[in-house]
């Protein structure tokens, strides 16, 4: 098996390191683990793409490239140029560093490089490891991730639903914030929303008198609906979520041609 992995935490971040142990056991002896990931850190920019300029490419090792670009960027890249002779048969991107569950999955990067693997017909898994006091101070805070990752990835393989009519179907896994030997298991879950979270904007002055505006998240340890992939995650599950890039409200159209057509 040929796998390309990717994140938004950047070519250096140790959650890539995990998941290319991921990859490399999924892909077995004879397989591939191709990397291209960002030079520098791109949390935060989603589905973005850089396509009014260019962006460089280094090849830093064998099968290991960093792109000036978004999580995005880096998939085309590897399908585009790096992989000429053959696309693979997976993406991974991840782990990232703090969960991509509820609201998060809006802005992640993470996702974002999935989805575009997804929107270029492959399969895809998006892979985040919640962050929480009963992780954050353990000597690896990706020991859940690093101990359940691969098992989830052959489960999908197997059994989850690719491809479509329409938009293809990728996956969102989220790993919860404890030690492995406390993981409780694997839910299927929708994406929440945790009300009341949200980025907000906050302004400081430089030493030169100067004023920025540096951009904050919200708690991300309240609740959310239950079953959803932030509360199980909470609850000590891995959160497996099924997504599609359809966007459309699909209960609202027949009110709204009612009224508007």
């Amino acid at each position: 098996m040929r796998i390309l992995i990717t994140n938004d935490d950047g070519i250096n971040a140790p959650g890539l390191e995990v998941l290319t142990r991921i990859a490399e056991d999924v892909a077995g002896p004879g397989g591939e683990v191709w990397t291209v990931a960002p030079a520098f850190e791109q949390s935060g920019v989603a589905h973005c793409i850089n396509y009014v300029h260019p962006m460089m490419i280094a090849e830093l090792g064998p099968r290991r490239f960093a792109a000036e670009g978004s999580p995005a960027d880096c998939v085309l890249a590897g399908l585009y140029d790096v992989l000429p002779d053959g696309r693979p048969d997976l993406v991974l991107s991840g782990v990232n560093r703090g969960n991509n569950a509820a609201e998060n999955a809006l802005y992640s990067g993470t996702i974002g490089g999935a989805m575009e693997a997804a929107l270029q017909g492959l399969p895809a898994i998006a892979l985040s490891q919640f962050w929480g006091p009963d992780n954050a101070g353990l000597d690896d805070p990706f020991e859940a991730a690093a101990a359940t990752g691969a098992g989830i990835v052959r489960k999908l393989l197997d059994a989850g639903e690719w491809g479509g009519d329409g938009y293809s179907t990728f996956y969102n896994v989220n790993f919860p914030p404890c030690p492995a030997s406390a993981v409780k298991g694997t839910r299927v879950a929708a994406q929440g929303l945790r009300k009341g979270t949200n980025f907000s904007a906050e302004a400081h002055i430089s030493p030169s008198g100067r004023r920025f505006l540096w951009l904050k998240g919200g708690n991300q340890h309240v609740d959310s609906a239950p079953g959803t992939d932030n509360q199980v995650n909470r609850e000590g599950y891995v959160s497996v979520t099924p997504m599609r890039c359809d966007l459309t409200a699909h209960d609202l159209l027949d009110k709204l041609r009612g009224t508007v057509e």
